[in-house]
C-alpha cells in the first residue's frame, strides 16, 4: 500500500506524521519500524498519527509510536508538531486545541512567531504510577525531595530523580553533559528492572538557575536531539531539588525549549519550535 506522510521536526527531534482523520491506515509495528528506519524508510524518532476526536470536548486523538514500533503514552516535541500539522493542513482553525493521548488530554497553543506552547499537565510523583519499584531502596534526601540509587551492571551506581510526564523519566545530574556516558548508561537505565515499563533516561547539567543543558536516552528510540517530556521532567526535577527557578531554558543538541512550572499540581508548560521538513509518499508491504 502507498501512504502519504509529512516529515517534521521540533528542536531536532524528528517525526513522520500520518493523517488518519478520514480512516485508519491499518498499520502494525513492522510498518512503523519501516517508516522510522533511516536507511530503508523515511527516518524518524517517532511516528505520530492524527485521528479524529474520540470524545466530546476533545478536538483530536494523538497516537505515538516509537522507532521500535511500540506505542507510547506521550511525546512533547511531537505534540508541538501535531498542533502545527493540523493547523497547516486546515484540519482546525483554532489556535488552542485539546488533544487526547494515551496518558490523558493535553492543550497545545500556536503562537504567531511559529512556536507552540503545550500544556503538558501536572507531573506525577507517585512511584507506583510512574511506574517505579522502590522496594528495599533507601532514598537520598536532597533539596526537600529525593533521588533514588540504581545499581547498574558493569558501571558505577547512579542517583536518579524519578517522575512521570505522562511517560516515565529518570533524571540524573552530570557535571558535563557532553562527557556524559549517554550511550552506555542510558540503555542500562532504560531497561533497569526497577522500571517495569522501561524509562527515559535524562542527563542534566545545571548551568544556572534559569539555564540547563540536557541529553536524553529515549525509551525505544535511543538518544535523540531533543526530548520534550524529558526537558519537562528535568526542569521539574531541578526545581524540586532546589536547583532551578520556575522558568528555565533547556539547551538540547537540537535547539532550545522553554519550560515553566509553578510547582505543586500546576501544569508544566513547554514552548518551542515545530517545523515541516518535507512531504512525500512511501510504499509499504501489506
Amino acid at each position: 500500500m502507498r501512504i502519504r506522510f509529512t516529515k517534521m521536526q521540533g528542536a531536532g527531534n524528528d517525526f513522520v506524521v500520518l493523517d488518519e482523520t478520514r480512516g485508519r491506515l491499518g498499520l502494525g509495528p513492522a510498518h512503523y519500524r519501516r517508516l522510522a528506519d533511516r536507511h530503508f524508510g523515511v527516518g524518524a524518532d517517532q511516528i505520530l498519527t492524527v485521528r479524529p476526536s474520540p470524545a466530546p470536548g476533545v478536538d483530536f486523538e494523538y497516537v505515538i509510536h516509537n522507532a521500535d514500533g511500540g506505542e507510547v503514552e506521550q511525546c512533547g516535541n511531537g505534540a508541538r508538531c501535531f498542533a502545527r500539522y493540523v493547523a497547516d493542513k486546515g484540519l482546525t482553525a483554532q489556535r488552542r486545541i485539546r488533544v487526547r493521548t494515551l496518558s490523558g488530554v493535553i492543550e497545545p497553543q500556536l503562537h504567531e512567531d511559529g512556536r507552540v506552547t503545550v500544556d503538558m499537565g501536572a507531573p506525577v510523583f507517585d512511584l507506583p504510577a510512574v511506574p517505579f519499584d522502590a522496594a528495599g531502596l533507601q532514598p537520598l534526601a536532597e533539596g526537600g525531595w529525593q533521588k533514588w540509587p540504581l545499581a547498574l551492571p558493569g558501571q558505577p551506581a547512579v542517583a536518579v530523580a524519578v517522575l512521570s510526564m505522562g511517560n516515565p523519566h529518570a533524571v540524573q545530574e552530570v557535571a558535563d553533559v557532553d562527557a556524559a556516558p549517554v550511550g552506555t548508561v542510558g540503555p542500562l537505565v532504560e531497561h533497569h528492572p526497577r522500571f517495569p515499563q522501561r524509562v527515559n533516561a535524562g542527563f542534566l547539567q545545571v548551568v544556572s538557575r534559569s539555564n540547563v543543558r540536557l541529553r536524553v536516552w529515549e525509551r525505544g528510540a535511543g538518544e535523540t536531539l531533543a526530548c520534550g517530556t524529558g526537558a519537562c521532567a528535568a526542569v521539574v526535577a531541578g526545581i524540586r531539588l532546589g536547583r532551578l527557578d520556575a522558568r528555565v531554558d533547556v539547551h538540547t543538541r537540537g535547539g532550545v525549549l522553554t519550560i515553566e512550572w509553578a510547582g505543586g499540581t500546576a501544569p508544566v508548560l513547554m514552548t518551542g519550535p515545530a517545523v515541516t521538513v518535507f512531504e512525500g509518499e512511501m510504499e509499504l508491504d501489506d
